[in-house]
């Protein structure tokens, strides 16, 4: 890929240091996919989060196994439902998914994504660990390269992209762009699904002052338009259907993990406070 083609945004790097780290820390990860970069960042944050986690009742830790492991449960549903399944997932980052999941489901065809120089790292560190991984796709999501990756794909069988801690970091606009060109390469496949996590307005957050800052620090640090789109599932559900999905079912950790007592009766249209949703976006 040459530097023409690369789109504006592309400069989300240090984020995926961080979470390769606490992934790491959480033993769900390899050695290999912890980098230095990501332990410092890690201590740096340490006390903050420990902070959070007392007073707060959660931290941006906690928030991402939260995350991870729902994306991790929808994936392992879908390959129960389809046991030929193939994964693209894009901005793989640091992320131990796919190394995991070739382990457990050798007979699926799971696939990564990133940049040049992360899909480098992911490669170099995915080869030491196994020299048959699959090579790391290199491709920028808002260019025509994106359906390359697709081509990788038999369409004859059922395809699931994954995302995890990206669809934040583009506005609006973008956000729709890189939807619909998911649902437009996909649509020739037997089925086809999207899972990620999304962080909607912590409007109901006690520190939603605090969040809302440090997400515009996050803004400039990551050199993107990190920002928070939506304030309830009905909101996501209609803006990934015109984005070009059929069904849209909206996660949020509160009823999927049964947090309180009272969780027959928590309204699943309500924004019930939690900091980030999965979807699953559903195109048949």
């Amino acid at each position: 890929m040459t530097e023409q083609q690369l789109s504006k945004h592309r400069h989300i790097s240090f984020t995926a240091h961080y979470t390769g780290y606490i992934w790491y820390q959480m033993g769900i990860s390899h050695p290999l996919l912890a980098t230095a970069k990501g332990k410092s960042l890690a201590y740096i944050a340490h006390p903050i989060e420990s902070w959070a986690e007392k007073y707060v009742g959660g931290s941006m830790r906690t928030t991402l196994k939260a995350r991870h492991t729902m994306l991790d449960d929808h994936l392992k549903q879908l390959i129960e439902q389809y046991p030929n399944l193939q994964v693209l997932e894009i901005a793989a980052g640091l992320s131990p998914r796919g190394w995991w999941f070739r382990q457990q489901y050798p007979d699926i065809d799971y696939r990564e994504l990133d940049l040049p120089d992360m899909a480098q790292t992911k490669q170099d560190a995915l080869k030491k660990i196994d020299p048959n991984s699959p090579n790391v796709l290199s491709v920028d999501l808002f260019t025509e390269d994106f359906k390359k990756a697709f081509d990788e794909f038999d369409p004859n069988l059922p395809l699931v992209i994954i995302s995890e801690g990206l669809i934040n970091y583009f506005d609006k606009a973008l956000l729709q762009q890189l939807i619909q060109s998911i649902a437009l390469y996909g649509k020739e496949f037997k089925a086809l699904h999207y899972l990620t996590d999304l962080y909607p307005e912590p409007v109901k957050n006690k520190l939603a002052k605090v969040i809302w800052n440090s997400s515009k620090l996050l803004k400039v640090m990551s050199r993107s338009a990190f920002s928070f789109h939506f304030t309830s599932p009905a909101e996501v559900r209609e803006f990934f259907q015109n984005s070009g999905f059929n069904h849209v079912e909206v996660i949020q950790p509160k009823i999927y993990f049964n947090e309180t007592t009272d969780t027959p009766r928590l309204n699943p249209e309500e924004h019930l406070g939690d900091l980030v949703w999965m979807i699953q976006a559903t195109l048949k």
